[in-house]
């Protein structure tokens, strides 16, 4: 999932790169699927309208799953208690560009689609990879970053079951490697989940 051009002319940058590599190929283990999870909104008439003041009650909710020790059964073991995160206004911009890329193309992918809802596709001229998104929305020079997506989900509780029955997404969700986070919910009544979650996980040197 992860795609990276490395065009560097001195040994010290070449071994940086490297650097980078490892750990991001780490971060990719933590990449969910795109298949999962997704439900049927119970009445999706009456989703709630997010607003801003939504993501402080996301973020708790976030540090509240991360602060219990769980095996995510993904092999690894027991994980946490995590460090809290931190809400970051970039990670919140890339994850708000896929859950309306998701929303309005009726698709679900960590690949973005391509058309015009795809900000990042359009300007690279291809469907877009999370990373490349959260780079393009300003999140950069980061040691790690990660994607979870859900739809259907009424609320924040529903979604974060959701990932921690996952064992990838809950491997995300609860890795210590992240310290910043960004949620971001779309809602479209005329697609086939009627709302689209993305969390975009990061850290930065």
């Amino acid at each position: 999932m992860l795609q990276f051009n490395i065009t560097n002319k001195y040994k010290v940058e070449h071994m940086k790169i490297i650097k980078n590599l490892l750990i991001l190929s780490l971060t990719s283990f933590f990449i969910g699927c795109g298949t999962s999870p997704v439900a049927q909104p119970k009445n999706i008439d009456k989703l709630k309208v997010y607003t801003p003041e939504s993501n402080q009650v996301i973020l708790e909710a976030i540090n509240k799953v991360r602060a219990v020790q769980r095996d995510c059964k993904d092999g690894e073991g027991l994980v946490g208690p995590s460090n809290p995160l931190v809400w970051n206004e970039a990670l919140y911009a890339s994850a708000y560009e896929h859950s309306q890329d998701l929303a309005y193309t009726n698709t679900f992918s960590h690949v973005g689609s391509g058309t015009k809802y795809d900000k990042t596709g359009k300007t690279l001229n291809r469907e877009s990879y999370f990373d490349e998104r959260i780079a393009y929305n300003g999140y950069l020079d980061y040691s790690s970053v990660g994607e979870n997506i859900a739809a259907g989900q009424d609320d924040i509780k529903e979604v974060l079951t959701a990932w921690l029955e996952s064992p990838a997404h809950c491997a995300n969700l609860m890795s210590p490697v992240f310290a910043e986070v960004g949620v971001a919910i779309v809602i479209n009544k005329e697609s086939k989940y009627g709302i689209y979650w993305t969390q975009n996980l990061g850290d930065r040197y």
